[in-house]
């Protein structure tokens, strides 16, 4: 099953979509990546889900990517002696330790780094914002706060503090147990909450040990501080805006979207935009037009991928969810506007031998009219190097690991084939011809540009270009 498009999408599984025939349906309207999200089900319920996509996957014949999102820390308040209280504005509220439930003076707060990360005008964001607190005392046990913006405020709601690195792992001790049980399942991404420096980053990778791909989420402001080095540190990025919009005022999202964009293009890890993409799909079944629109805006930028988060996991409508956006991305990528805008940002090639092949391909492919871009590779640098020049045709990348060709389901423009490894020039040009046709990525007569790295099955190595015409 061949894709008419070159952006991918990744679906939530939940409720709504956990069965045999919903995830079938979703795969077939246009999912690539199907996404675990840790923070609800039990680990039994990912395991029925992974299962039957590898069942799918096995009757489509095409690699599906399957990513674990892990939950990280939640900060929240405790508990409210007599229900929800009214906080006015102006009013005097107290944080604290102290965990005898809470009234309209105070409220139990039961993490000690929030309180260790606080100073006298720190802002405190609580319900998604909707209630905003500025401390003015505190210590290591309480902070005494006015309130900003008031409102209803009741049990377990979280706690937001911008402006404020904590002293806080990005992996709780639920987390490490969600991450072993991902690792045995066989993920291929694990995606990072919570993430404010590099070093969080690095211990995450020392935890997954290569077993599948670091994705960070950037929802917290303080983390773009860090962008280019934890963007280094990462194999993918997503640009988590539901997140980033508690601690960051609504304006400022859609810039910082454009340069987290960018950043990866310029780094060539790939980029996913998420959260409320189609949101009114939720509970209707065509989304509205500023959301196709914002669909289209995450595509014309060159992300490669966008993702529906409640709209399949938990919505009424998640095969219509998919459907619509997939033609959104169809149609974006039909404008010639498209083309000139992937043109126009495109990034300069890196001083690399990798490079050089991989930008020398996209002209070449230019040049002599070729149907598609082969690429064949091992670790998946290869197809990488080639996504990161947005060529005008697919890319079929090939490699001998499965791992690899479902991880790059993520990867804009790759159509990836589990095929055996390759011995040779002759085999190579061969099984590339062969596999262009099978997966009408060519017709007889066209011709198709292919890039390899000799030795044969060497990670990082592209220094290969030939041209072949399928006869």
């Amino acid at each position: 099953m061949r894709r008419q498009r070159n952006a991918k999408i990744v679906a939530t599984l939940g409720p709504a979509s956990a069965t045999p025939e919903v995830i079938e349906a979703l795969f077939n309207a246009g999912v690539d990546v199907f996404r675990l999200n840790f923070s609800h089900g039990s680990h039994a319920d990912h395991q029925r889900s992974f299962n039957i996509i590898r069942d799918v996957e096995t009757r489509a014949g095409r690699p599906i990517g399957v990513m674990a999102d892990l939950q990280g820390p939640k900060l929240r308040l405790g508990r409210f002696a007599q229900g929800p209280v009214r906080l006015a504005s102006g009013a005097r509220f107290r944080l604290d330790l102290n965990p005898a439930a809470g009234d309209s003076n105070r409220v139990p707060v039961p993490h000690p780094e929030i309180f260790s990360a606080m100073k006298i005008g720190t802002e405190l964001l609580i319900d998604d914002g909707k209630i905003r607190l500025r401390v003015e005392d505190c210590s290591k046990d309480y902070a005494d706060t006015v309130v900003i913006t008031g409102g209803v405020l009741s049990d377990r709601k979280g706690v937001n503090v911008p402006n404020a690195v904590l002293p806080v792992s990005p992996l709780t001790p639920k987390d490490h147990a969600d991450l072993e049980f991902a690792m045995t399942l066989g993920v291929d991404w694990v995606a990072l909450s919570f993430v404010q420096r590099p070093e969080d980053v690095i211990e995450a990778r020392e935890l997954v040990h290569g077993r599948a791909g670091i994705l960070v989420k950037f929802e917290k402001p303080l983390a773009l501080i860090h962008l280019r080095e934890i963007i280094e540190l990462s194999d993918a990025v997503m640009v988590a805006r539901g997140d980033l919009g508690v601690e960051m005022l609504p304006e400022d999202v859609p810039p910082v979207q454009k340069q987290i964009i960018h950043a990866c293009r310029s780094a060539g890890k790939p980029v996913i935009v998420a959260t409320q993409m189609l949101e009114s799909m939720i509970n209707a079944p065509a989304p509205t037009r500023a959301e196709a629109s914002d669909v289209a805006s995450a595509v014309y930028d060159g992300a490669d991928a966008v993702m529906l988060s409640a709209e399949t996991a938990a919505g009424s409508y998640p095969v219509e969810a998919v459907t619509i956006m997939n033609r959104i991305i169809a149609r974006v990528e039909h404008d010639e506007l498209y083309r000139k805008a992937m043109d126009a940002t495109h990034p300069p090639p890196e001083h690399t031998a990798s490079d050089a092949i991989s930008a020398a391909a996209n002209q070449v492919a230019r040049t002599v009219g070729a149907a598609t871009i082969c690429s064949y590779t091992s670790s998946g640098a290869t197809a990488l190097r080639a996504a990161r020049e947005r060529p005008c045709v697919p890319i079929l990348v090939m490699t001998a690991h499965l791992g690899t060709a479902r991880r790059l389901a993520l990867l804009w423009g790759a159509h990836c084939v589990h095929t055996q490894d390759i011995d040779n020039f002759t085999d190579m040009v061969d099984k590339a011809v062969r596999i262009a046709q099978e997966q009408d990525l060519a017709a007889p007569g066209e011709r198709l540009v292919i890039t390899a790295g000799v030795p044969f099955g060497k990670s990082g190595s592209t220094n290969v270009l030939r041209i072949a015409t399928v006869p």
